[in-house]
């Protein structure tokens, strides 16, 4: 009877224990990335619904010059405001055609466009009227969803233009210890319709996989691990009970042929 409750004992110190790879990032092929180049040099495209703030500036001192260009405040956003509540999203809605309103300029097509590409846009477009023209073009409600076993999970707004998942995982307190590195799940609208991809922190595949880059609205999922799922409860599924018990009787076996 001591020689059953030890191999017991010892089955499920064995089937709690987590190896190295499950909680170190980077852990495969790390070596890899001495000296490797940046080969995505991302920058998020302009979806229907996004808010935009665009600011126009020019070299001239004078600021009467550029006001025309820039948008109505106080009840006036009739300029393409887009007529949102939250004064933090205050800005030019993109219209379900892909096009902001803009001040003198009209409607301009922005969807599938960067930021960096639209301030090029306009900056020529305005170019006609105002010598030297400065654009800036932000997306105000780029956020990002992040669900499971990590720090802190909720939506995060992004501010920079672009986060990618390293970044991500950090700004919401990590991966916690029961949380899955090898299969995070990533949740994409693109066109109206959904696909899902994964990530797997361990490797260094990562820095080359699509889902590097985050988009605007994705929504991250990080599963939790066995051992997460089976202190729930003690026996959580009949594979658990198959596990431990074969478990059992091979080691029983081994200690008795010895």
């Amino acid at each position: 009877m001591k020689r059953i409750i030890s191999l017991i004992l010892l089955a499920l110190s064995l089937n709690s224990c987590a190896t190295k790879e499950d909680i170190v990032f980077f852990y495969e092929g790390k070596e890899a990335l001495e000296g490797q180049k940046n080969l995505l040099d991302y920058e998020p495209e302009i979806e229907k619904n996004d808010v935009l703030r665009i600011n126009v500036s020019s070299s001239s001192i004078n600021e009467e010059i550029v006001a025309p260009f820039q948008m109505k405040t106080g009840g006036q956003q009739g300029q393409g405001g887009g007529g949102n509540q939250d004064a933090s999203l205050t800005g030019y809605l993109v219209s379900p055609g892909g096009t902001i309103n803009f001040p003198v300029l009209g409607e301009i097509k922005v969807e599938g466009l960067t930021r960096t590409e639209i301030q090029k846009k306009l900056e020529n477009e305005i170019e006609v009227y105002l010598k030297n023209p400065i654009v800036d073009v932000r997306i105000v409600n780029f956020s990002v969803t992040v669900l499971g076993e990590v720090g802190s999970p909720g939506r995060v707004q992004i501010t920079d233009g672009r986060i990618s998942m390293p970044e991500l995982l950090a700004s919401v307190g990590s991966i916690t210890y029961d949380g899955r590195r090898e299969n995070i799940t990533v949740i994409r609208e693109v066109d109206g319709v959904k696909s899902i991809g994964t990530i797997d922190m361990t490797t260094t595949d990562l820095f080359s996989s699509p889902y590097f880059y985050l988009k605007q609205n994705d929504i991250v999922y990080v599963e939790p691990t066995y051992r997460a799922v089976k202190s729930a409860g003690f026996f959580t599924s009949y594979q658990g009970l198959i596990s431990i018990g074969t478990t059992i009787i091979s080691m029983y076996l081994l200690i008795n042929s010895l």
